[in-house]
């Protein structure tokens, strides 16, 4: 924590909340050396579990961040069960196995992760971050930012920014401020949360009880714990459900009371709301100050992570002078339909889960049970693929057409590599946090003028070749080279003899034959210029 004497005056980006997304985007801008100010108003990390998911793209995010595989603990989830009391289990997602290089559904403790986060600060030297102050106000001077803060010993401390970013939560007073509306809607039923600890195995995957009269999510986490949500009825008060025996008799159905210990209970009532704008001026929204997702498709902080990772390195180019302003209306561009899908998305799933009566559940049960007799059908729920692609339809890269190879706008396939030594590597981690230029079985500076592998290096770019397994050989031109090891790249994601243009954040650009690596340069650069 940063000494109350020694706060600075001006920072390149100011993080106003220190929760996961917060964390997260001040890591990123710890590795692109952007000099950053993270606050929070709490002391310290909050000791109690409130998101519990993550998904396989969180988790390649996390790698991006900088977060070993082993940062904190992290249960595998097998399998999503959905039953209904009318017709018994009706619906199975399968999520085992991996996708791009990790687990395709994970729980986790948030404290935990948070203290990751945190701790991997410490290697930042441009990273500052201070507890137990909150932001008062800001003025958004068009050239940069002022914002006043709170300090602790009661005076207060004006900073200056080249950006702000809010990821001060769902109650965001940045977003207040700037008057953004925060369009959707609030569930009226209050939901009883109960975190505990079990003294025997707890169960090993994630179950739905779809009752109209009481739904009940219920799931395993990491260090024997499990939680259960439970939807109040009507006439049940707050006071009432939060007292020990009225729990009690909730878990009996589930687990002896006697073999818990309760870590938490809280009454929450659930939002589906998104920012009208993900920016505005020099200020951006992360997290769940742009959007809260119901927890019915675990999405809320994914989406969050999903923001930073977008968000960024569009920052950092921009700060440092190697791309114009004007990239930053990308971000909203790029996430805001994504994080809008998502919440659609929990909405159904709520549907499904708390029906309104018990002829809309026998119902929408029924349904989804004969759905699955159809193979199409099947796969969409039973392998996730219903899931919205985080995936865009215009943004910060060349436009799809019939000439492209790879998926613009997309993200790359993460892979493992193998180099000249034999040494093995995720593509992903290969890539690392920059623009890359990427041949598959070819020299991509094959046919580059100097002019043009100087102007791509100028933005941090670099240059990459990725042989099918077996053909590995030296480079005369300084290019790394590897091997993909599993196949997936090539020749199945792209031909041999072709280029592609990587953003950091590992979204396909553009591509094109060798031959045209020129134009796919020229291209890619000319979105970042003014």
């Amino acid at each position: 924590m940063s000494e109350l004497s020694s706060l600075p005056h001006y920072v390149d980006v100011l993080v106003v909340g220190f929760g996961p997304a917060g964390a997260a985007l001040t890591n990123l801008l710890g590795r692109y050396g952007i000099n950053t100010l993270v606050i929070d108003k709490a002391d310290d990390v909050l000791p109690m579990p409130r998101a519990i998911a993550l998904d396989n793209e969180a988790l390649r995010i996390l790698q991006m961040v900088g977060l070993a595989e082993n940062a904190f603990n992290k249960v595998a989830i097998p399998q999503v069960r959905l039953n209904s009391p009318y017709v018994g289990e009706f619906g199975r997602i399968n999520t085992v196995g991996c996708l791009d290089g990790h687990p395709k559904l994970v729980t986790f403790y948030q404290p935990d992760m948070e203290a990751a986060l945190r701790q991997a600060l410490i290697q930042y030297p441009n990273i500052q971050t201070l507890t137990g102050v909150e932001m008062q106000d800001f003025i958004d001077l068009g050239h940069q930012v002022q914002v006043q803060l709170a300090l602790k010993n009661g005076s207060t401390h004006k900073i200056c920014c080249r950006y702000l970013v809010a990821a001060d939560g769902a109650n965001s007073a940045i977003r207040t401020r700037l008057g953004i509306d925060f369009t959707g809607e609030t569930y009226p039923q209050d939901w009883l949360i109960v975190d505990a600890r079990h003294v025997r195995k707890p169960i090993t995957d994630i179950e739905f009880t779809c009752d109209s009269e009481r739904p009940v999510p219920h799931m395993t986490a990491p260090d024997g714990r499990e939680r259960w949500e439970f939807m109040l009825k009507p006439e049940e008060t707050r006071e009432q459900v939060l007292q020990p025996e009225f729990i009690r008799q909730l878990l009996k159905p589930w687990a002896n009371p006697d073999e818990l210990q309760i870590e938490r209970t809280a009454v929450y009532r659930f939002h589906a709301r998104v920012a009208k704008q993900f920016s505005k001026g020099n200020v951006f929204l992360v997290g769940d100050a742009a959007h809260i997702t119901p927890p019915f498709v675990g999405q809320g902080l994914c989406a969050g992570l999903r923001d930073v990772a977008n968000l960024a390195w569009k920052l950092a180019l921009v700060t440092q002078g190697k791309a114009d302003a004007k990239i930053l209306t990308s971000y909203d561009q790029e996430r805001r339909p994504h994080a809008k899908a998502m919440i659609d998305l929990a909405r159904v799933m709520g549907l499904l889960i708390k029906p309104v009566n018990p002829a809309a559940g026998m119902l929408s049960a029924n349904l989804v049970k004969n759905l699955r007799r159809l193979s199409p059908v099947r796969s969409l729920i039973d392998e996730l693929k219903i899931k919205p692609r985080n995936r865009f339809s215009q943004g910060l890269f060349i436009a799809r057409n019939k000439e492209a190879h790879l998926d613009r706008g997309n993200h790359v396939a993460q892979v493992w590599l193998r180099d000249n030594s034999a040494n093995g590597a995720w593509s992903d981690d290969v890539l690392g946090t920059h623009f890359n230029l990427v041949g598959f079985g070819v020299d991509p500076t094959s046919y580059l003028t100097k002019r043009q592998q100087t102007a791509w290096l100028a933005v941090g770019g670099k240059f990459l070749q990725i042989n099918p397994r077996g053909q590995q050989h030296h480079s005369a031109n300084n290019v790394d080279i590897w091997e993909d090891l599993t196949g997936e790249l090539l020749p199945k994601y792209a031909p041999l003899g072709w280029v592609a243009a990587i953003r950091p954040d590992h979204v396909v650009m553009h591509d094109a034959r060798v031959e045209q690596a020129h134009q796919v340069i020229e291209k890619s650069l000319a979105l970042l210029a003014d």
